[in-house]
């Protein structure tokens, strides 16, 4: 699955209280950057995940997100260090930044 023009912009219209940030597509998807660090990533669905780095998964988790897991070629499946967005997040730049930042200040 291509990720769309308009799920591109929407992720970087959610993410825009956190000023200058930077795209690199990869895997089908797509890292979001700010500061050179990857605290994003826009999967090929559509689906935006923050990094959960040092126990900040934990907070996302409490407050509704989903850890990614990973099912690979062999059956077997990997959770992956990133979490789903809470659902305030969603259509709320203003919230959205804010837990981005949170991620952010935990690398």
């Amino acid at each position: 699955m291509k990720l769309s023009a308009e799920e591109i912009a929407f992720a970087k219209e959610l993410f825009s209280g956190l000023g200058e940030i930077t795209t690199r597509r990869m895997f089908g998807g797509m890292g979001i950057y700010h500061g050179g660090e990857i605290f994003a990533i826009l999967r090929s669905d559509g689906t935006i995940l923050l990094k959960g780095a040092n126990g900040f998964g934990g907070e996302l988790e409490a407050a509704g997100g989903e850890p990614w897991t990973h099912t690979r070629k062999d059956g077997s499946s990997a959770t992956m260090p990133y979490w789903t967005l809470p659902d305030e997040a969603l259509d709320d730049p203003e919230v959205a930044s804010d837990w981005a930042r949170r991620a952010i200040a935990c690398f």
